[in-house]
């Protein structure tokens, strides 16, 4: 059994490691159905039930110290890649396309925690508000509402359970859908000649600004992003705080106002924010994770059924849309994954359709990141008010 903070720390990177490893070495397509950062959320929750570690003191206050500091951290880093003059370039339909799948998550969720309030715990809206960063944003930003809204280990178990499985299944239908692209088209009556232009533009963009990552730029990646950090957190303790927005909201906040702008200069053009935000994000999991227990999860079935009619409800009325604005199955369906999915799954989406198409499902997804926090804590306060 661990004891020992600093052990317990070292133990989760390097299993996280090892995760990533097993997925970068495998052949097969499991890893394409249960992502490397879900398998990790479960097995570490699998080692903690058995209790191969124990919550000291020391152990506790590594949790605490390495959570804290490298949430916002994480946040800062992972938007310096939402450049919001390149997202502009989607195109006013693509950007109706992402926001109406934004719109019809949330409706899902308050109709879903309507139905469904009655069984729950008296908090339980704040998993659903960690769960709706996800589908709105990506995993990074559930871990900041997780952190802003002090989300219970247990209440995470069942968020994460919604977003392994009601997610696969979401996916594979998806991609069931691709073929049918046409018929889909031909009842809303749209065009997808702009679609094709603008996907051929973005790749080539993207291909003059790639390059290889430099001691230079992980240094000073990691250096602004700690010092974001401490600043957030810093600026958060004399901004007025409810019980709604508390100081670790308002540093989250903060860090997400920093990214969007730093992601608009030199910094921002800077490669390897990614590679440093998945260390912290996989750390983050990992700490998460290391906290619940399966022995809590009694009411895993209502909640699995819960996020089914939220994706029910999301599917709906982004049909409705798509008919009304004469939206192609394309942006729809990219939208929806760039929200529910984020960036490891909207390209891959993209590419059923065409590799030409791959920088809008990257694109779209980083806006998932943008709008992924606050959307998730707008839901949350509609849902704690219910």
């Amino acid at each position: 059994m661990i004891t020992n903070g600093f052990t317990y720390l070292a133990f989760i990177i390097l299993f996280a490691s090892l995760i990533v490893l097993a997925e970068k070495k495998s052949k097969g397509k499991f890893f394409e159905y249960v992502p490397a950062i879900v398998l990790l959320y479960f097995v570490v929750m699998l080692l903690s039930t058995f209790k191969v570690w124990q919550k000291t003191d020391d152990v506790n206050m590594y949790y605490k110290l390495v959570k804290g500091n490298l949430l916002p951290a994480m946040i800062f880093l992972m938007l310096l890649r939402c450049d919001l003059r390149q997202i502009m370039k989607l195109g006013p339909k693509m950007l109706l396309g992402f926001f109406a799948a934004s719109f019809s998550i949330g409706v899902g969720f308050i109709i879903s925690y309507g139905i469904f309030k009655g069984m729950y715990e008296s908090d339980t809206w704040k998993a659903f508000a960690a769960l709706a960063g996800s589908w709105m944003g990506g995993t990074g930003n559930m871990a900041a509402i997780q952190g802003a809204l002090n989300v219970s280990d247990a209440s995470m178990g069942y968020t994460l359970l919604i977003d392994s499985i009601d997610y696969s299944i979401w996916v594979m239908l998806l991609l069931a859908c691709v073929p049918y692209a046409k018929k889909f088209n031909k009842w809303t009556k749209t065009d997808t000649r702009i679609i094709d232009e603008v996907g051929e533009q973005l790749a080539a963009s993207s291909e003059e600004t790639r390059k290889n990552i430099e001691f230079l730029d992980l240094i000073l990646l990691l250096g602004s992003s700690l010092f974001v950090s401490a600043m957030s957190q810093a600026m958060a303790q004399v901004l007025p705080q409810t019980t709604f927005l508390s100081a670790t909201t308002w540093a989250v906040i903060i860090a997400t106002l920093a990214g969007v702008i730093c992601a608009m200069t030199s910094l921002g053009k800077r490669p390897g924010s990614s590679q440093i935000s998945n260390v912290m994000l996989y750390t983050i999991v990992g700490l998460i994770a290391s906290r619940a227990n399966f022995a809590e999860l009694t009411q895993a079935p209502l909640y699995i059924t819960a996020g089914f009619v939220i994706l029910g409800v999301h599917a709906i009325v982004l049909a409705v849309v798509a008919k009304i604005f004469k939206l192609d199955l394309f942006t729809c369906g990219v939208a929806s994954l760039a929200n529910i999915g984020g960036v490891a799954s909207a390209p891959i989406l993209a590419a059923a359709y065409s590799e030409a198409l791959i920088p809008i499902g990257v694109l779209m997804a980083m806006m998932g990141y943008i709008i992924g926090t606050g959307g998730g804590l707008l839901i949350g306060k509609i849902l704690s008010v219910m």
